[in-house]
């Protein structure tokens, strides 16, 4: 038997958008849900956008704050697709109200951020799921089902890279993304956090980091009024970039392994150019988010000039066959959260934890926040 679930989205930009479809979808690509999402409630402070977001997604009332998520007995689950600063305060009220929270990386602006709203879930008895979605791809489900059997050898290396372009314009806006107090740690927050998530889901822990960071675009203009996304702003005063542009990190695993993490917001030519090479002792998978249907591997006994095949994933990798019938049928980024919101409700159905949880964002931050003291001393940090 499907019973209903009470669900509302905290924050209507891109990605309170993504999350909503997600939910629409879900049915349909897991009909075997105990659970059906119904949206009750659209969480948006700037003029409009709510009720636009009601009418097109239907959506049963609008709302200015979210307090009156917190003590709307209609509404079991809540995504938090909010602004990084408000991470905290609302994850940990959702939470303490007795809500099952999705809620986006990196939970908040630190590891104490994080840890904050997982003791809260913890406490609660909710469950909390986390938007690293690139670990939702069926490619990198394969990979780490390859690496887990051996079939690589033992990993010795690996390099994971996290290129975009969305603030390289001079001219994109000072929103909130750029300052300290409201943005966090620039791209360590915005795109490291995923490198860090898909690093320990591949590798296993990280047990120490040295990293160095830099701010190539030092001033932006203030927007004039309400932004969404990654906007442009010209005549507006100019104010100081105040967080990471780019960071470049070298990582020890606890296998003995090493690691390379690199992620810039400001490469210019580059387009969501995100993925990894894990080598090992006997081969290696390398993966590229652009070519997300696409796994490269190379195993065997050559060692020397030992090839790589390109496997095309299927039915039978991650949750591949949820959405098509047979390999090489492409799919996309909004499939991925489709994946993820499936690991929230059935978390919820069945009251353990599936799917990027609470403690992967502790450990992501903890690792972002290494970081940046690293950048700041020069030094080793021991995770």
């Amino acid at each position: 038997m499907v019973s209903a679930l009470g669900v509302a989205v905290v924050g209507f930009g891109w990605m309170g958008r993504v999350h909503t479809q997600a939910y629409a979808r879900v049915p349909h690509h897991f009909p075997q849900l105990a659970v059906r999402p119904e949206l009750v409630t659209v969480v948006e402070d700037v003029p409009g956008r709510a009720e636009e977001a009601a009418e097109r997604f239907g959506f049963a009332t609008t709302a200015r704050d979210w307090r009156e998520v917190a003590a709307d007995p209609r509404v079991r689950a809540v995504s938090i697709t909010a602004p990084n600063f408000l991470h905290r305060e609302i994850g940990v009220a959702m939470a303490e109200a007795g809500k099952h929270i999705w809620i986006e990386k990196p939970v908040g602006l630190t590891a104490a951020d994080a840890r904050a709203v997982a003791d809260a879930v913890a406490r609660a008895g909710v469950q909390g799921t986390v938007g690293f979605n690139y670990r939702n791809a069926p490619a990198v489900a394969h990979a780490r089902e390859l690496i887990a059997a051996g079939e690589i050898g033992t990993v010795t290396h690996v390099r994971v890279r996290l290129f975009s372009d969305y603030a390289a314009h001079p001219e994109s806006a000072l929103t909130w993304r750029y300052e300290r107090e409201r943005g966090g740690s620039g791209v360590l927050g915005d795109l490291a956090s995923h490198g860090v998530d898909l690093a320990r889901f591949l590798l296993g822990e990280i047990t120490a980091l040295t990293a160095d960071t830099a701010i190539f675009v030092p001033e932006r203009a203030r927007p004039t009024g309400a932004t969404a996304g990654h906007t442009r702003a010209t005549g507006g005063d100019l104010g100081p970039v105040e967080n990471e542009d780019y960071v470049g990190c070298l990582l020890r695993f606890a296998s003995g392994a090493r690691g390379v993490l690199e992620a810039s917001r400001v490469a210019v030519g580059e387009q969501n150019t995100y993925g990894f090479e894990v080598h090992g002792t006997k081969g290696a998978v390398l993966w590229d988010f652009r070519r997300m249907g696409e796994l490269g591997v190379s195993r065997g006994t050559a060692y020397q000039d030992q090839s790589v095949s390109t496997v095309f994933v299927g039915p039978g990798h991650g949750a591949y066959a949820a959405f098509q019938p047979g390999s090489a049928n492409a799919m996309g980024y909004d499939d991925l959260k489709v994946i993820e919101a499936h690991h929230f409700l059935r978390s919820i159905a069945e009251g353990t934890p599936h799917g990027a949880t609470l403690e992967d964002a502790v450990h992501s931050a903890t690792a972002l926040d290494a970081m940046s003291r690293s950048a700041e001393s020069g030094a080793w940090v021991t995770l």
